[in-house]
Order: structure tokens, then C-alpha cells, then sequence
């Protein structure tokens, strides 16, 4: 196969911080997806319509004047926030979803739930006006192993909310376990997972190559290759309960290379070439379009864009090593995989 045309696809999982680093990732998003779920974890965070509303204006601002990118907004959830302020967010369409930090568990999660009973009154409002709840599915325990965050979790924390709220519809974020395909895959049709790039392409050891690679370091950390192995099967097997979420989360190289540098991968400007590679891999290329463009749109109950985009069998001469960010003395690193890229977009 020398091309591949697929529905435009969207990104259901994406971090585009404000200022600057808004103005210089957002392209790389805008030209290639038609959609994107918006991380609220700014500083201060998204916790109110007002606020939702204003930032998607500053997004649009960035955008080209042809561009016709959706950025869906989503509400931070806290432990005071009011069902309220959900009631409402749902009824003015300015929140597709909510999301759930728990305090301490990555970046600007400091504001986020320290326990999840305090939120109870909200996920009942969030089940009563359908409006879905997307989980950052790590427990914050000092006691329990970084590695192990995942899947203590799903059996401290996510597996009674979905007992407790039966209606809920609930997206376990970025997942990188197999206990974690192994637990959406068991659940109904309300439940699903999103799955980033760099999950399918690397492991833990690729932290530790040679050194300590601070731009392989995310939040979930990368975990053995049975679990990468486990993300690549449930990816490519166009279950409908999987699709694409990038996590794709810009930070400024130096705030990345210092001694306590922050956990994200920026993975927008390369992602539909590193997909195309890997489904290649796995001899699942015509199960790209479910992951990337279709199962999202149905979990979501939003129609699949109505445009394509092709991926052509070449390797690609136009990603860059960094971005630019205007008066930054550093700009922001994109993700390099382990491996030459061996397909581009057209």
C-alpha cells in the first residue's frame, strides 16, 4: 500500500496550555484533526462555564479564518465545584465533558479530587444530564508503586463509580496496562478508553536509554512491553471501545530538562505518522480509521467528519525536532520515536 485516505480523525484526549504555547502547538492539531477534547488543567483551571467559554474563544482566535477545528471544552472538577455549574455547562454546550484529577497526580493537578466521595453530588448531576466523565486513572498513594497506580485504581476507585453511578458514561484516560484493556474491553458500551501515540510505541526502558530521557517521561509512565503489547492489540483491533486520545502535552524544553522536570509528551506533529507505522506493524491498517476517526465520534454521539486525510508510504521530511515558542529561549520537543517514521501525511 503506497497511500491511505481515512475520515479526518479527531483527538480525544489534548493538552494546548494557553499564551504563546497555545499559539504554537495549536496548528499542528487544527491542520490534521477536525476535533479535539481540550484539557482543562490551566492555571487557574477550567471550573466554570464563564471560564470554558473564554478560553474556547482564545483557541479560536489562534485559528486560521478557513480553519473549521472544534475545540471541545471540558470542566476541571474540585472538590467544591457545584452540580450546579454542570447542569449548566451541559445546557449551554460548553462542556462535552468533565474531567477528574485526583490532587497530585500530574500536571496541574493540585486543584483536583481528594476523594472521590466529594464529588458524588456531581457525578449524580453528571449522570442525570449525560455528560461524560473523563478519568485521569491513577490512584495518589505514596504507598502503592508508580507502576501500579493504574491498575489500583481501577479496583479502588473506578470500579464503584461505575457501580454507584449505572448511566455515567466514563472515559478511562490514556491507559497503559493490560489489566486496563482487559477491564474496558469486559465493560458495556458507556465505558471506554483512550490510548496515546507514544504508549503503542514505547516502554519504560525507553526512559532509561542510555541515560535519563526526560522527553519519554508522561504521566502514567510507560510501562514493561507486555503492557505495550496489550495497548497495540486493543488499538488495532477497532473495538469500538478504543480510540485515540493523544495526551499530547506541550512543555518548554528547559522546564523538561532541569531536576524536577514535568511529565508529558508532545506527540501532535508526528501522531498519524507514528499510527500509520504501527498499524502497519500489526498488519491492522484497515482498522486505522476505527481508532483514529470513528469510535471516538460514537462514544461521543457525534458524527464522523465529513473530510479525509492520506497518509502516504514515504518517510516524512517535515516534522520537526522543536517547535518555536515566541520569547521563550527554548522552544517545546516533539516526540522521536524509537524507530524512523516510514509514512507521512500528504
Amino acid at each position: 500500500m503506497k497511500t491511505l485516505t481515512i475520515t479526518r480523525p479527531d483527538d480525544w484526549h489534548l493538552h494546548l496550555r494557553d499564551g504563546n504555547v497555545l499559539q504554537a502547538v495549536l496548528p499542528w492539531t487544527a491542520n490534521v484533526y477536525g476535533r479535539a477534547i481540550i484539557m482543562p488543567n490551566l492555571k487557574p483551571p477550567i471550573t466554570t462555564v464563564a471560564a470554558a467559554d473564554t478560553y474556547k474563544q482564545r483557541i479560536l482566535s489562534h485559528l486560521p479564518a478557513d480553519s473549521n477545528f472544534q475545540p471541545l471544552m471540558t470542566c476541571y472538577l474540585t472538590d467544591s465545584l457545584q452540580p450546579s455549574e454542570i447542569k449548566l455547562g451541559k445546557e449551554t454546550g460548553s462542556f462535552t465533558a468533565a474531567k477528574l484529577y485526583p490532587a497530585g497526580a500530574t500536571t496541574n493537578s493540585e486543584h483536583g479530587v481528594t476523594d472521590i466521595k466529594n464529588i458524588y453530588p456531581v457525578l449524580e448531576m453528571m449522570q442525570q444530564v449525560d455528560l461524560p466523565l473523563l478519568i485521569h486513572g491513577e490512584v495518589v498513594d505514596p504507598a502503592v508503586d508508580i507502576f501500579d497506580r493504574e491498575a489500583v485504581f481501577i479496583e479502588r476507585v473506578l470500579t464503584p463509580i461505575l457501580a454507584d453511578f449505572p448511566e455515567l458514561r466514563v472515559v478511562s484516560e490514556h491507559i497503559t496496562t493490560s489489566a486496563a484493556v482487559d477491564f474496558i474491553s469486559a465493560q458495556s458500551d458507556r465505558v471506554g478508553a483512550t490510548i496515546t501515540t507514544h504508549h503503542l510505541m514505547i516502554n519504560r526502558n525507553a526512559i532509561f536509554q542510555g541515560g535519563i530521557r526526560p522527553h519519554m517521561y508522561c504521566l502514567p509512565i510507560a510501562k514493561r512491553e507486555e503492557h505495550r503489547l496489550a495497548l497495540r492489540k486493543a488499538a488495532t483491533s477497532g473495538n469500538s471501545h478504543f480510540f485515540l486520545g493523544t495526551d499530547s502535552a506541550p512543555h518548554l524544553t528547559h522546564l523538561k530538562e532541569n531536576d524536577c522536570g514535568c511529565a508529558g509528551v508532545f506527540n501532535s506533529p508526528n501522531t498519524m505518522e507514528c499510527l500509520a507505522q504501527v498499524f502497519e506493524e500489526e498488519d491492522a491498517l484497515d482498522q486505522l480509521e476505527a481508532f483514529a476517526s470513528r469510535n471516538g465520534p460514537a462514544f461521543y454521539r457525534l458524527p464522523v467528519n465529513a473530510d479525509t486525510i492520506t497518509l502516504e508510504k514515504q518517510a516524512p521530511d517535515n516534522i520537526p525536532a522543536e517547535v518555536a515558542v515566541q520569547d521563550s529561549a527554548t522552544g517545546i520537543h516533539v516526540f522521536t520515536p524509537p524507530q524512523a517514521l516510514t509514512w507521512r501525511m500528504c
